[in-house]
């Protein structure tokens, strides 16, 4: 498989560091956040003319669009959840969840999973926007989730070095993985949920076969640096990871083969870190973004 990779655009509007990716209602728009505070709403069809969605007195690391509400959930480090209507852009409620950072929130069925940098997983009812519990598995911070609604689990990255999977239908630890040298910082399960991608500060890329219990299938050194995010390619075939080390980079999603690095020397890309990475299913729907405050647009082609 050879990738063609093509930079389409560069979106400034971000005053500081941006951490969070969302897509949004429309196929062509998401929504971004960080340092700021800012939540942006963008629109590849018309580059740089961001939206302003709301103004969060903190930093935001995360994101969740719900489809089923229409509603943005944004996660206010040091503070809570609030849920923003994109459309009036008003706040429709909020929570107070945690005196530390907000890591990672996940939509699904009549959960929302939210990681927590004390350590905390807090799940909320979906609907009613109400604490169901809390999971306290680690001192050290909760960076990153995913679910596997096949094997009805999901999965938690954290600083301790380990991936932990809690029983989706129970809310119980099943099992602890340990994962990596260093925090844990992405972990991602393959569609088919057969597969669990991991990767972190140590800057391995890890794939685990979903069993009883995880077996490590690949163990890959990916980049230079901390891999900050792993995300899948909308027809699940690539993988892609945005690292500290200023690069991204497009495996094949079975075999961990490295297809492409996208890169400045090369790409024109970032010049400092790469926290996040956002595929959507359009041509020109690669979205990174970084310390350096701007949204990156790539076009990836497949070439027969």
């Amino acid at each position: 498989m050879a990738l063609q990779i093509e930079k389409i655009d560069t979106f400034a509007g971000h005053r500081d560091a941006i951490y969070a990716l969302s897509p949004a209602k429309e196929p062509q728009q998401f929504y971004s956040s960080g340092s700021d505070g800012l939540v942006i709403r963008w629109d590849l069809t018309k580059p740089d003319l961001g939206e302003l969605i709301a103004r969060i007195p903190a930093s935001v690391y995360a994101l969740a669009y719900d489809e089923s509400t229409d509603l943005l959930w944004v996660g206010q480090n040091f503070d809570g959840i609030h849920r923003i209507n994109p459309i009036t852009l008003q706040q429709q409620d909020s929570i107070q969840l945690t005196s530390s950072q907000i890591f990672d929130i996940k939509l699904f069925e009549d959960l929302a999973l939210v990681a927590q940098g004390d350590g905390t997983v807090t799940v909320l009812d979906r609907a009613s926007f109400q604490i169901r519990k809390h999971l306290k598995a680690s001192e050290a911070s909760a960076r990153s989730l995913d679910v596997n609604p096949h094997s009805r689990e999901f999965a938690v990255g954290y600083s301790d070095c380990t991936i932990k999977i809690f029983d989706l239908d129970t809310l119980t630890l099943k099992f602890i993985i340990a994962a990596h040298t260093h925090s844990v910082f992405s972990v991602r399960y393959s569609p088919n949920g057969r597969f669990l991608v991991s990767g972190g500060r140590d800057a391995h890329l890890k794939s685990w076969k979903v069993g009883d219990p995880y077996q490590i299938q690949q163990d890959v050194v990916a980049h230079m640096f901390a891999i900050n995010h792993i995300t899948f390619s909308p027809d699940y075939q690539k993988i892609i990871t945005a690292s500290m080390d200023k690069t991204l980079k497009i495996w094949d999603a079975q075999t961990l083969r490295l297809l492409k690095v996208l890169d400045w020397a090369r790409f024109a890309g970032h010049r400092t870190s790469i926290n996040k990475v956002l595929w959507l299913p359009l041509q020109s729907g690669l979205i990174s973004v970084s310390d350096d405050r701007l949204i990156s647009i790539w076009k990836v082609i497949e070439q027969v």
